[in-house]
């Protein structure tokens, strides 16, 4: 799956900026090889997708592209994920909202993948400087804080109008936009940013299960609030508890998760 294959090459970058092991930034390369001998002109993929549809929200694998290829010195792999992000802007419209950003055909998006959506564009903004993608990846963001409610409450799927299509808040969704809304207060310097951040943590913390005595739940983050929700309904999924981890220790320290790295370097080594 060409998501996959992003989430997987951020690990290996992770992997070479951190640990500094050159064989992941290797493979990281020849995921970013095959991302981009599978896009097609348009920068959209439309093969080895999930139940066949195009999604907007491979721009979290444009992302894990762009930092690959400024790490490798690979400007084909960066014209690659730019492609792909010009082909992401063309898809929101005027109210803020992507179109092909839903999992299926018919679907309404969850916050969850509006929030991919949202980031995917955000940081490779920042990494490419490329201030297009960034005000996109706000204007977005900003509709979605619009849409949340005093307690912090998002329905877990929106129209194109940004009007509720769910009785439900997808908690997972409500991690990751709590991080976009502080990367950008990060990014921008506008401090407003973190008002919906904290509001969104808030939510969350409200609905992690702390006492449970099952350790196999206690601690955890359901995929809905309530738990019936169609999103990972009656499941604790595991990323729902990475984001909600990544969103406290990004408000708590006031550092971008993951870390930030200097990849423009004169005299990168090409890979």
């Amino acid at each position: 799956m060409i998501f996959n294959t992003g989430q997987i090459m951020h690990g290996m970058l992770a992997g070479y900026h951190q640990l500094q092991r050159q064989n992941c930034l290797e493979a990281a390369v020849r995921g970013g090889e095959w991302l981009a001998r599978h896009q097609d002109s348009d920068g959209c993929w439309r093969r080895f997708e999930y139940l066949n549809v195009v999604h907007t929200y491979n721009t979290r694998a444009s992302w894990a592209l762009a930092a690959t290829a400024l790490a490798a010195g690979r400007v084909d792999l960066e014209q690659a994920a730019r492609r792909n992000l010009d082909w992401a802007v063309a898809q929101q419209g005027a109210s803020g909202w992507f179109a092909n950003n839903a999992f299926g055909p018919g679907q309404y998006p969850f916050t969850h993948t509006i929030a991919y959506a949202i980031r995917g564009l955000l940081e490779s903004g920042v990494l490419l400087r490329e201030h297009r993608y960034i005000e996109s990846a706000q204007k977005a963001a900003r509709a979605v804080a619009r849409a949340q409610r005093a307690d912090g409450y998002i329905a877990a799927a929106l129209d194109r109008q940004w009007e509720p299509r769910a009785r439900y808040a997808c908690l997972t969704g409500l991690a990751q936009m709590s991080l976009n809304w502080t990367r950008l207060a990060q990014h921008t310097g506008d401090e407003s940013w973190r008002v919906p951040a904290r509001k969104a943590i808030a939510f969350v913390k409200r609905h992690q299960r702390l006492a449970h005595s099952d350790p196999r739940i206690r601690g955890g983050i359901a995929g809905s609030a309530p738990i019936w929700g169609r999103y990972a309904m009656f499941e604790y999924p595991n990323w729902a508890a990475k984001f909600f981890a990544d969103s406290l220790i990004m408000d708590w320290t006031d550092t971008s998760i993951p870390p930030l790295f200097s990849t423009r370097a004169a005299g990168a080594k090409t890979v």
